[in-house]
């Protein structure tokens, strides 16, 4: 057998360790996302229905994600694709809170400030970014270790 051959029946045997860490730190990344948000406190800004949806939102991305990882790392196709779709829900999401709380502003002590400055707005778009790019690269390396696995089983009679 070459070395390729054994790669591909190795497989069979391993999990597919590589998108399941890269799942856990797109998880790690939202962490980070939501707690710079959630530990602000400016004015009553945040004190509306739009928290409690960003909760729920984060609550339902870790909750997906975890069982992505858990699929992913078991070669099953479907939660690679669902991987990618959550990376593009993850750009979507630059739009709510950092985008809108880093173009509002706020009167605080009778001056107005914004409510998300610049710092701030850059690291949170940088922790959803990096979580949609943990979740893009865990995708397709999933898709591909499935594509690979399922011919060499198809090729060998061993479906």
């Amino acid at each position: 057998m070459d070395r390729e051959q054994i790669k591909k029946d190795r497989l069979r045997y391993t999990n597919n360790k590589a998108s399941a860490n890269l799942t856990y730190l797109a998880i790690v990344f939202d962490v980070l996302f939501f707690v710079s948000i959630y530990r602000s406190n400016v004015n009553t800004y945040y004190y509306n229905i739009k928290i409690g949806v960003s909760v729920l939102l984060n609550l339902v991305f870790l909750l997906v994600v975890f069982l992505c990882s858990e699929g992913v790392k078991t070669y099953k196709i479907n939660y690679a694709y669902t991987l990618l779709g959550v990376g593009v829900l993850q750009l979507v999401r630059i739009m709510g809170y950092p985008m809108t709380a880093h173009n509002a502003i706020t009167k605080v002590n009778a001056s107005e400030v914004p409510v998300m400055g610049n710092a701030q707005f850059f690291w949170t778009v940088f922790f959803l970014v990096a979580s949609a790019v943990c979740c893009f690269v865990a995708g397709a390396i999933g898709i591909h270790k499935t594509r690979v696995l399922e011919t060499y089983k198809k090729q060998h009679g061993y479906v």
